[in-house]
């Protein structure tokens, strides 16, 4: 193993400008994977805030006892999709109108603003089906006149949370299959330009395992070079960002790692996969 870190170091050593340019190429490669793992980033954590704010509201009928009403929200709060439940009073429902919408506070003097039952659901539960599920049970109380959870609103969220997700996949697969590509074009030159070191290395009994083992630990340097050099690069974009265009938010540090890890990988399949192939042909 040592003979193989060596001979791999050597190759570094060898054609530095194109160990440079191998280096450089992957990390542009994932450069564009962190650019867009910090959009998708960003864009998940913006769903999330405004999922956060989806909430069924159930409007009381007028004349309803505060004893029946009470006993409804111990009901509801004990529902297994329920994250919180509150009550808004007619006082209160005026006072919040008021607040909000100050430019139409005429419309509120008569104080006809419902009391309602305002509910928010727990994270992973606020699927437009869940929600017009908790709807319907709040239906069915008597004294409830309406309820309401802007249903159009919930389905294009969702509808547009798993476009993102599904783009999210199909480009990490691209990018990461661009890498591979790229690593793997780099060992294949590497292979050729000692096609007859190889051959001389057969003849006196190496094993394809032998020799395949410096080429799998220059990978494996090449994706980690190119994974620290891109997290940099993402890192540098995310600041100037943040300067000249909007806040970003960042990789905590288990993602950064875990991308660092990812070009290792990358660089040590597309490696393995590059060198089974051609060393048949040397």
């Amino acid at each position: 193993m040592n003979l193989a870190f060596r001979e791999a170091f050597r190759a570094f050593r060898r054609a530095p400008v194109l160990s440079a340019l191998s280096v450089t190429t992957i990390a542009f490669s994932l450069f564009a994977f962190g650019l867009f793992g910090l959009v998708a980033l960003n864009l998940r954590n913006a769903l999330q805030q405004i999922e956060d704010r989806v909430e069924v509201r159930a409007f009381v009928a007028e004349g309803t006892s505060p004893e029946a009403t009470s006993a409804a929200v111990g009901d509801v709060a004990m529902f297994p999709e329920v994250f919180s439940v509150r009550l808004v009073t007619e006082a209160q429902a005026l006072e919040r109108a008021r607040r909000e919408l100050s430019e139409f506070e005429d419309v509120f003097e008569a104080g006809i603003l419902p009391s309602s039952i305002e509910v928010r659901l727990k994270p992973g539960m606020r699927d437009p089906e869940t929600v017009r599920t908790v709807a319907r049970r709040l239906e069915m109380y008597d004294f409830i006149d309406d309820v309401r959870f802007g249903e159009e609103w919930v389905e294009n969220l969702y509808r547009l949370r798993n476009i993102a997700t599904g783009a999210g996949l199909a480009l990490g697969a691209t990018f990461a299959l661009v890498a591979m590509i790229i690593i793997g074009s780099t060992i294949r030159m590497a292979v050729l330009a000692r096609a007859r070191e190889i051959a001389i290395m057969r003849l006196v009994g190496a094993t394809d395992g032998f020799i395949r083992a410096p080429f799998l630990i220059e990978g494996l340097i090449k994706g980690t070079l190119g994974g620290l050099l891109a997290l940099t690069l993402t890192w540098v974009a995310s600041e100037v960002s943040a300067r000249w265009v909007m806040q970003v938010q960042w990789f905590d540090s288990s993602m950064a790692v875990l991308g660092v890890l990812a070009g290792a990988l990358l660089g040590l399949v597309g490696s393995a996969l590059s060198v089974g192939r051609h060393l048949k042909k040397v």
